[in-house]
């Protein structure tokens, strides 16, 4: 395993040393990949395109996420940026490699997130690119592009967290392939239409299964916040370490997105624009008002303490899905929906 560890910092060392123009891309890259953006960007996005879509992307980022954050527990992976130092392999052989401010991650480092829930949070989306193409062309490779941008993207993606020093070469391949599989599987099971009960069970059940794992891990011994320790210890500038990164914040989130989307799918407005049909014009509008609210609630930040940061980021991703499914459509339907014309009595 250590020869594993070592060659994915050759690889790191490479990219950075070989390819150093390519550092801006590598940064955009994995902001675009980021699992929080699947909920903020992609999944509103997608949603103005296709409803069923759109709530797939948004239920498959939250239930993978979750899946993730149980899969990191259980299997202890390092990242590059402090084994590189904990292992001593900088002492014997000084590696050319240095940090970002998007290398520092609290959590284990094994499988990628970035890899595994973006790859299955866009699987739906690929799926229903290529329906699409195949309707409208006969040309194998024209049918394929949905196919070959959807993993072009996640090769880049996985690059772009080695050359971070976020993963090493084997955490993003498992990443790849676990969020491939899991989307696969995930998409034609979306629940959509089901009780306001059913969802508010799952963000419970979210919270309540990460806990039992978590105490039963600690009950044994575990210590969990192993990889914040390192983190914090080994990461060059403090600031770099943000709180959005770590294990229970991406919690808080999938819980909170959970109730969110039951309640936006049960809530008056929704029933009524549901019935409507939107046109281009106000789908545009509603994914600009939608990033417009984005932007004030990224504009009020987050409380510093922790506790206080799980419950202000569970009721922002709850509010999400309300805003994006049901309040912002039903508001730029009502202010572009034509007026009646008055009737004239005999």
């Amino acid at each position: 395993m250590e020869s594993a560890l070592s060659a994915g910092i050759a690889m790191a060392e490479t990219l950075q040393a070989r390819l150093p123009w390519l550092e801006s891309v590598w940064l955009w890259v994995t902001f675009l990949g980021d699992p929080k953006n699947l909920f903020l960007l992609y999944f509103p996005a997608a949603y103005y395109a296709s409803r069923r879509v759109g709530v797939a992307v948004l239920w498959t980022s939250l239930v993978t996420e979750w899946l993730n954050l149980v899969f990191k527990w259980f299997l202890f992976g390092d990242r590059p940026f402090w084994w590189v130092h904990e292992s001593g392999y900088y002492s014997q052989a000084p590696a050319q490699v240095h940090q970002f401010p998007s290398s520092c991650e609290t959590g284990p480092g094994s499988p990628s997130g970035h890899c595994m829930i973006t790859g299955a949070a866009l699987w739906p989306v690929m799926r229903a690119l290529s329906s699409q193409v195949a309707a409208r062309s006969r040309s194998r490779w024209v049918r394929a592009m949905p196919s070959l941008a959807y993993c072009t993207f996640l090769l880049a993606v996985g690059l772009s967290r080695i050359f971070l020093l976020a993963h090493f070469p084997h955490q993003v391949l498992a990443g790849l392939l676990t969020g491939a599989v899991l989307g696969w599987l995930m998409t034609p099971r979306v629940p959509v239409e089901r009780e306001l009960s059913f969802y508010g069970l799952t963000a419970l059940a979210l919270v309540l299964g990460a806990s039992l794992v978590y105490w039963a891990l600690v009950a044994l011994g575990l210590d969990l916040s192993w990889s914040i320790s390192l983190a914090s210890k080994w990461c060059e500038r403090p600031e770099w370490v943000h709180i959005e990164s770590r294990p229970f914040a991406s919690l808080s989130r999938d819980s909170g997105a959970a109730l969110g989307l039951g309640i936006a799918l049960h809530s008056p407005c929704y029933v009524q624009v549901r019935r409507a049909r939107l046109v281009s014009s106000q789908k545009v509008a509603c994914l600009a008002l939608a990033m417009g609210l984005l932007g004030a609630l990224s504009w009020l930040g987050h409380p510093p303490q922790a506790s206080l940061f799980y419950i202000f980021n569970f009721l922002k991703y709850t509010l999400w899905p309300c805003l994006v499914l049901a309040l912002v459509p039903w508001l730029v339907h009502s202010l572009s929906a034509p007026e009646a014309p008055p009737t004239h009595s005999s």
